[in-house]
């Protein structure tokens, strides 16, 4: 039997029969009810969907739906910017949360034979290191959250790229969260460049043109000269800051200095379709000869991996952005959501103060997003776990949307008595 990577905290919760027992590491967002979080809009558009007669049921072309795609990239970047305007991004329908970096990595492994470095660097250990080591790429993964000092440190992704050998590929994830000021921004893209001048993506050779169009004089993609590329992770956009333009702002400073790159867009957290792992795997090149000639090597692989993309989603998703009033109503359903895990961090940070637990929770409410750092170490957490009957993760990380009026005084009165118990017992 293959080894059990994730799944045993939950499993245990399950079999625990202690009336109280709550789990705060769900992925999804959850409603005050404790069911998962789905949009208004998203649940209208479904039964209108189900009902068209005119639907056609016919398969999807390899590289998804085409309304899709177009929709998808003018959420990430603006129907009006310039990377639009130009042509220079395009994209492909994937599945599931980890397609896209399923569908990158094969591109990568194929076109940038020199570049089998993976540094993946986020606040959290992500899963796509499986998908990378899979592959043969040698994969060393970081976080940027600060234990000791309970922050989300911007230099230690900057020390990192310092780090970093030239030709690698770096994965960057909870951008969002990683607040860096307009000068950590200058030294980053130097750092990149320096490693590295403009990011490329083939050292070996181009991917070669659909027939019909004509060769480019230069590319990034064309000459890679020891250089780091960038491959961007946008899990929930909208659902870290409420507002969707700034939770995607960091990738125009990417796109402003020349950067070609890829990004893992999914759209089922902030839609609230989870079953239906739905997302894009984004393109950014210098000019549109040279992503017409990567799209046209993605296709070849979407092709094996999985050849007709689902369509209920990207339907779903479509019909909400392409319609001004409906994408109206959910963006004040995220707004809402953001806004409810905003005070649910207040009001935990202020009931633990109000205990007199030791220590500073200023680090809860400066953190965004819905999945944040309680800031304890093990030793708390397993308190928590096998004497309160709170399943959380090691790290500490929690899903504060699972937090509610009916249970938050239980949970801040576990803290607080998880946090002395261990006070205690190093006196």
């Amino acid at each position: 039997m293959a080894q059990k990577l994730e799944g045993s905290l939950l499993k245990t919760y399950k079999q625990d029969d202690n009336p109280n027992k709550m789990f705060l590491a769900y992925k999804v967002c959850m409603t005050s009810k404790g069911r998962p979080w789905v949009s208004s809009v998203v649940r209208k558009t479904r039964m209108q969907i189900a009902q068209d007669p005119s639907l056609n049921y016919e398969y999807t072309p390899v590289m998804g739906m085409k309304s899709f795609v177009q929709a998808s990239l003018n959420l990430l970047f603006g129907k009006n910017s310039q990377v639009i305007v130009e042509n220079r991004a395009g994209g492909v329908q994937t599945v599931g949360d980890s397609g896209a970096f399923q569908l990158g990595a094969q591109f990568l492994k194929s076109w940038c034979q020199s570049s089998q470095i993976v540094y993946i660097v986020s606040s959290q250990k992500e899963p796509h290191g499986l998908i990378f080591q899979d592959m043969g790429f040698t994969v060393y993964e970081h976080t940027f959250w600060d234990s000791a000092h309970l922050c989300l440190d911007p230099n230690m992704l900057l020390d990192v790229v310092k780090h970093a050998p030239h030709g690698c590929v770096f994965v960057i994830g909870s951008m969002g969260n990683c607040q860096l000021t307009p000068s950590q921004w200058t030294q980053l893209m130097t750092l990149m460049k320096v490693s590295a001048p403009p990011a490329r993506l083939s050292s070996v050779s181009a991917p070669p043109m659909p027939p019909g169009v004509p060769p480019t004089s230069h590319s990034l993609f064309i000459r890679q000269s020891k250089e780091i590329f960038p491959f961007f992770d946008i899990p929930y956009q909208g659902l870290s800051t409420g507002d969707l333009e700034e939770d995607a702002r960091f990738l125009h400073y990417f796109v402003s200095q020349g950067f070609e790159f890829f990004c893992s867009q999914s759209l089922s957290k902030n839609f609230g379709i989870y079953d239906e792992g739905v997302g894009t795997l984004v393109v950014v090149t210098l000019d549109n000869q040279l992503l017409l000639r990567v799209l046209s090597q993605l296709m070849n692989f979407a092709r094996a991996l999985w050849l007709n993309p689902p369509t209920t989603g990207a339907r779903i998703i479509t019909s909400v952005l392409c319609n001004p009033a409906m994408q109206g109503e959910w963006r004040q359903s995220l707004e809402g959501v953001v806004e409810n895990v905003m005070m649910t961090k207040e009001k935990v940070k202020e009931k633990l103060r109000l205990l007199g637990t030791p220590g500073s929770w200023d680090h809860i409410t400066e953190q965004k997003g819905s999945h944040s750092y309680l800031g304890l170490n093990s030793q708390q957490v397993e308190y928590l776990i096998s004497e309160k009957h709170i399943y959380i993760p090691k790290n500490g990380r929690i899903n504060f949307t699972c937090i509610n009026s009916y249970n938050i005084d239980y949970i801040t009165s576990s803290i607080n008595e998880a946090v002395c118990f261990t006070k205690d017992s190093e006196r």
